[in-house]
This record gives C-alpha cells, sequence and structure tokens, in this order.
C-alpha cells in the first residue's frame, strides 16, 4: 500500500496537470517566444489568484518582515529561473529529452543537500530510487537522439536543475505553516516582478490574444482563439498544478517530493502520444516502466522527515 496517500495524489495531480498543458503551450509557441509565454503564465495567474485573496482570503497575503528574504528566494528560484534555464536549453538547440534529464536530476541536488549540507537522513533505498529513475528517464527520452553540445544550453538546463532543487527545498519550509494558495500567490509576485524587469510589458505581441490557433492533434482544424488557450495554461498550466504542487510538498519529504515530479515526462509523453499520435518506441516503453519502479521505490523509502 502507498503511504501519504493525500501528498501522493496532490504531486500526481500536480504532474497530470502540467502534462496536459504541455500539448496547449506547444500550440502557443509557435505564435510567440517562449520566454514571453512564462511571463504571461505567472503574471496572469498572479493577478487572477491575488484579486480572489484580496477579497476573500486576505489574510492569506500576510507576510513577516524575517519571511521577505525567502518569498524572494522562492519567487526567482521556485518560479521565474526553473523556466529561464529550461526554456534558454531549448532555444539553443538541445533536444528537450536532455533538457529534461539535466532538469531532473534535482533529486540527486536534493538528497546531497539534505545528508551532506543538512546533515539530515536519506535512506539508501532512496539513492537507487533517485538512480533507477533517471536511467529509466534516459531510456524514455532517448537523449542520444539528436545529441547537441551546446555549452550556454547545457548552463541552462543545468540551471534549471538547480532552480527546481531550490524550489523543493525552499518551498518545503516556506510553505510548511502557510496556505498553498498564499504561497503561490507570492511566488508568483516574485516571478512577476521578475519578468517585467527582464521584459518590459509594454513591448508584448498583443496579437497572439487574437489569433486563431489550431490544436492539433485528433482535433486538427479546430482553432480557438489565442487568449482561450492563454487562459487555460494560466488556469489549468500555472495556478493549479502549482498549488496541487506546494499542497504536496507540506505532506512529504523534498527527496520524495521531487522523485514523484518525474511523473510528469512520463505523463507528457503519453498525452503526446494519445492526443498528437507521437508513439514510443520498445526502448521508451522500457524507460517509463522503470521511471514509475523508480518512483514507486522512492514511495517506499524510509524518511525521518514523514
Amino acid at each position: 500500500m502507498l503511504k501519504n496517500h493525500r501528498g501522493e495524489l496532490y504531486l500526481f495531480l500536480c504532474a497530470l496537470t502540467f502534462s496536459v498543458n504541455g500539448i496547449f503551450s506547444t500550440v502557443v509557441l509557435e505564435h510567440m517566444s517562449a520566454f514571453r509565454l512564462a511571463q504571461i503564465r505567472v503574471t496572469a495567474a498572479f493577478t487572477l489568484l491575488f484579486l480572489f485573496a484580496f477579497f476573500f482570503k486576505r489574510q492569506i497575503l500576510r507576510i513577516s518582515r524575517k519571511e521577505i528574504p525567502h518569498a524572494i528566494a522562492y519567487g526567482i528560484v521556485g518560479f521565474a529561473l526553473v523556466n529561464v534555464g529550461y526554456f534558454l536549453g531549448i532555444e539553443r538547440g538541445l533536444p528537450l529529452g536532455l533538457v529534461l534529464v539535466i532538469e531532473f536530476t534535482a533529486p540527486i541536488w536534493i538528497a546531497l543537500w539534505i545528508k551532506y549540507i543538512r546533515k539530515g537522513f536519506v535512506a539508501k533505498d532512496m539513492w537507487f530510487a533517485i538512480l533507477l529513475s533517471l536511467i529509466g528517464l534516459v531510456l524514455l527520452t532517448k537523449i542520444w537522439d539528436g545529441f547537441k553540445f551546446d555549452l550556454l544550453g547545457l548552463a541552462g538546463a543545468l540551471g534549471s536543475a538547480f532552480a527546481l532543487t531550490g524550489y523543493f527545498l525552499i518551498g518545503k519550509k516556506f510553505g510548511a505553516n502557510r496556505h498553498p494558495i498564499g504561497s503561490t500567490i507570492i511566488g508568483l509576485s516574485v516571478a512577476s516582478a521578475f519578468w517585467i524587469l527582464v521584459l518590459p510589458v509594454w513591448n508584448f505581441p498583443t496579437e497572439v490574444f487574437s489569433m486563431k490557433m489550431d490544436i492539433q492533434g485528433y482535433f486538427s482544424g479546430t482553432l480557438f482563439p489565442g487568449w482561450s488557450l492563454l487562459l487555460w495554461i494560466v488556469v489549468m498550466g500555472t495556478i493549479v498544478p502549482y498549488m496541487f504542487g506546494i499542497s504536496g510538498l507540506r505532506l512529504l519529504s523534498e527527496s520524495k517530493s521531487s522523485v514523484l515530479g518525474m511523473l510528469e515526462p512520463v505523463l507528457a509523453g503519453a498525452f503526446a502520444w494519445i492526443w498528437l499520435g507521437q508513439s514510443w518506441d520498445s526502448i521508451q516503453l522500457v524507460g517509463a516502466v522503470v521511471v514509475l519502479i523508480g518512483i514507486y521505490l522512492a514511495d517506499r523509502s524510509k524518511s525521518k522527515a514523514e
């Protein structure tokens, strides 16, 4: 039997909603840059959540002076820099699979931090589960296909891994005694400020809102206005998964949460198969199974944090 059912359910739903969002993001990215999409995601999500909290749950917006440095680090590292490194790797021409594998080395860095910096406990079987999951991810993404060496791109992907590490480590502490919506709003607010400084809003390609976009796959030929797809990305691809993720992280350790996060590329591949007809070969199927076995072993591992 799986332990901590609620935390696992939250993290599964986080990975599920992020994965479905990948389909719609792929469509929108044909009409705007990845960095602009990242900007509108966090800015619009922050605006919607802030308005909701301001009128109905104003108390969750409170933050003490001592928490401000953690809030800034949480927003910049966990909400902004993860996307910067990820998109930089892709825009520099690295295969998506390679970027994902590098990004999801985060569980290794988390385990090393807990054991050698924090002097905490990491179960032996957790190390094996992490290694198994990474091997499965390598097989699933087939990173050897179209491999391209680009120093800046690799640096961006590795930076994304470190940022994801920071998201889990900082988020565990920052969100421990805070409402998930409050944690999400604070993280998004800092990330929004970051993107406004990096990309001035007056240069935003507003024509994307009125564009007609083909959602492809089995519904190829069906057109939706850009604003509707962006609204989906903001709500179901940003607000909802982040709140699920923060809720799950409150109940599980950072190391387990990060390994469970590896469900995202597995589910994303499955949706690409179902929706876009991008079928897996036998190596990728084996990789998906290996990732799931690694996640299961990580879930069963013992942890003093839980």
